[in-house]
Parts: C-alpha cells; structure tokens; sequence
C-alpha cells in the first residue's frame, strides 16, 4: 500500500533527489534539528555507512554548552564535525539540510563547518 507524505517528507524528499542528482561522488553532511538538540554527520553514500559525526548529546558538548537548542551550539557542533572530517580525509561535501530551512541554527551549523575546513 501506497502511503502519504507529509509536507515535511516531500520537502526532504525534494531536497535530497537533487543532492544526489547533483553530488558527483561526495560524501554528504546531513543535518537533523530537534527540539533540545542538534545532529550532524557525514555519510558516504555509496558505501551506505556514516563517516563521522557529531551532536550536542556528547558529554563534552553537553559540559560546554548551556543548551543544545542555540545557535553557539549548533555552530559548535559544525566546527566540531568538520575537524573529525578533516581528521578522517574529507575535504568536500555536500549540505543536505533535509527539510529544515537554511536560517538560524542550520545555517549556524553550516558557517561553523565551513571555518573548520569543510569546503561545499
């Protein structure tokens, strides 16, 4: 049986069909926003696996941070997955923000990336 998409699936949906059309061969730096928390990680695609990753649930990141849910955090956590990328050999990737907006903690997420050394 066929089942309906939400808006917030067809919008990740749309979202990743033209990563994927448009990636040639990079790896990917996915982006989840919750409520409390913020995720990044980088996946290989090909392979199917995750290469590194980061969030604002680690014991540090916790320590560090008052909350999860702000924008120092999410930067904190860009730059923290870029240096574990960087770490692994990863230069490139491609930004799939699913289906949330490019604005405020993504895209906090996305600046704190590239100053580490991400390059997309």
């Amino acid at each position: 049986m066929v089942r309906k998409l939400n808006q917030t699936e067809k919008r990740k949906m749309r979202n990743r069909k033209n990563l994927k059309k448009n990636n040639a061969g990079r790896p990917r730096l996915s982006v989840h926003r919750s409520g409390m928390h913020i995720y990044a990680q980088v996946i290989d695609d090909v392979a199917g696996r995750t290469l590194v990753a980061a969030s604002t649930m680690e014991k540090d990141m916790k320590s560090a941070h008052k909350s999860g849910a702000n924008v120092s955090a999410a930067s904190a956590v860009g730059k923290l997955v870029a240096e574990r990328a960087v770490k692994a050999g990863i230069q490139e990737v491609v930004f799939d923000r699913g289906a949330f907006l490019y604005h405020g903690r993504v895209k906090a997420l996305a600046e704190g990336a590239r100053e580490a050394g991400l390059k997309f």
